[in-house]
């Protein structure tokens, strides 16, 4: 019998501070699963706990602020009673300048500027997104988009949190959003497909997953998003850490120091990595510093077009 897995779920409830997260936790509500109230309270809210089919356990969780925007409150809590879980997610919106609209999108957690990075579970964000596609084409969104987003941390921002606070969480933990406008945050067809995926985030596919580093690129790029819907043979893409190209300049990656931050993301990255895809358009003296640690690692280290021929990478291990 396998191992119970267990996940948990955060959602700010003030709409004044998150947009989406209620109307999100409120389609969770709507779904007709099985949602039993238990014994803990967090803030003024009972903790709601599912077990799916295989007698996994996922907890939905309720606050009052958006737990990244109050780390100091919350990371207690979360350690406290949600520590040792195989993943979590926070549930949130997005927005920003010149953000993408009509977007379902998820990231993992880290400050690549200083190199800390949270854990990183990608079978699990991959089982996340193939099941909001799966939402999103039953729904009829086909203006809507699920996609990846590179990896950042807000508490930086929102708590004003030293970055190496991110390894205080030993539980790999994403964000997962609907953006870019308030009419995507209102939208009760966006919230369902969300609230209907979270439920997914153990149903797999049986696919063998090869996990990658991504590093260049935009802040949603589209190369790697993509890569999560790719298949070959009895294999997978698995995307979780993803280093934007204006975070390998602004941290410096070209230095002896930036091999020392790639490596700190490989190391959260559970599971290891099976290869390094990288930007074409990133300049040379970054591709060579992943090119060192492809060598060291013993995977292939290649261009970010080949995702869209995995047969044709050269892989080190066969997956």
């Amino acid at each position: 019998m396998s191992k119970q897995k267990r996940c948990v779920y955060y959602f700010g409830m003030n709409l004044e501070t998150d947009p989406a997260a209620k109307h999100i936790f409120e389609a969770v509500e709507k779904t007709g699963k099985d949602l039993t109230a238990t014994n803990q309270m967090i803030d003024e809210w009972p903790v709601l706990e599912y077990k799916d089919e295989q007698d996994n356990i996922i907890h939905f969780v309720r606050t009052q602020r958006v737990i990244w925007h109050d780390l100091d409150c919350y990371l207690p809590i979360m350690k406290e009673h949600f520590e040792g879980y195989d993943f979590g997610g926070l549930i949130t919106w997005h927005e920003g300048d010149n953000a993408p609209d009509k977007i379902f999108s998820i990231h993992s957690a880290g400050d690549p500027l200083s190199g800390n990075f949270g854990p990183a579970n990608a079978e699990y964000m991959r089982n996340l997104m193939l099941s909001m596609e799966k939402n999103r084409v039953v729904l009829g969104m086909d203006d809507y988009t699920v996609t990846t987003e590179a990896t950042h941390w807000s508490s930086i921002v929102y708590s004003n949190a030293a970055a190496e606070r991110v390894l205080e969480y030993n539980v790999p933990i994403v964000d997962i959003e609907i953006g870019s406008s308030p009419e995507a945050w209102a939208n009760p067809d966006a919230a369902k497909v969300i609230a209907n995926a979270l439920f997914d985030v153990f149903n797999s596919d049986g696919k063998n997953i090869v996990h990658l580093l991504c590093a260049g690129g935009i802040h949603f790029e589209p190369s790697f998003a993509g890569a999560v819907f790719e298949s070959w043979d009895n294999n997978a893409f698995g995307v979780s850490h993803i280093l934007a190209n204006q975070w390998l300049v602004g941290g410096a990656y070209e230095e002896e120091s930036g091999l020392e931050k790639i490596e700190n993301c490989i190391a959260s990255i559970v599971g290891g990595i099976g290869g390094i895809a990288i930007h074409d358009k990133m300049k040379g003296t970054y591709k060579e510093q992943f090119r060192i640690l492809g060598a060291k690692y013993n995977v292939p280290v290649f261009k970010h077009q080949q995702l869209k021929r995995p047969k044709d990478i050269a892989w080190k291990k066969q997956p």
